[in-house]
């Protein structure tokens, strides 16, 4: 029974979008590794942008400093 963890940040990730995603996941397991699509759980994790960091900074951060015209 394969489980696939996604953790994403919210900001564009529509019902449609990750419904897109289970089922693109589903398939990809069912093709490669010929696993039964009724027993492949993939659960999504939305996490706010202010709990992920990156070199250490938050994304929330490095995305207004981005906008900023920063690096």
């Amino acid at each position: 029974m394969p489980y696939v963890n996604i953790k994403i940040t919210p900001d564009g990730a529509t019902p449609e979008k990750k419904a897109e995603l289970i089922a693109g996941v589903t398939e990809l397991l069912q093709r490669v590794l010929n696993k039964n699509p009724a027993t492949t759980v993939v659960v999504i994790d939305e996490v706010n942008t202010d709990n992920w960091g990156i070199g250490g900074e938050s994304v929330t951060v490095i995305r207004e400093r981005a906008a900023k015209g920063g690096a």
